[in-house]
């Protein structure tokens, strides 16, 4: 189902997709706080600014630091549908 869904809301507001995405194609659900974030490492994707340090929401921690940089984001939740066309 996961990348099937991923590509499949594609079309829907980039707000929206990442939202369904989450709380669809993950178990348990990652927390709707983290739609920002994944929106911002998808514009560093974007951007080729992998690298880029994106805070994290409040209580939300990436080996015990409060950013995390766009690759890992991207990696972690999956988020290569939206980034393919620039790799």
């Amino acid at each position: 189902m996961g990348r099937m869904f991923a590509e499949g809301v594609q079309d829907l507001d980039l707000e929206v997709a990442i939202g369904y995405h989450l709380q669809g194609n993950h178990y348990p659900p990652v927390p709707l706080s983290m739609v920002e974030p994944c929106m911002d490492a998808i514009e560093a994707a974007w951007n080729e600014d992998w690298n880029l340090e994106i805070s994290m929401p409040d209580g939300v921690l990436y080996k015990g630091k409060t950013n995390a940089p766009a690759w890992a984001i991207i990696e972690q939740h999956h988020l290569d549908p939206w980034i393919e066309d620039v790799e």
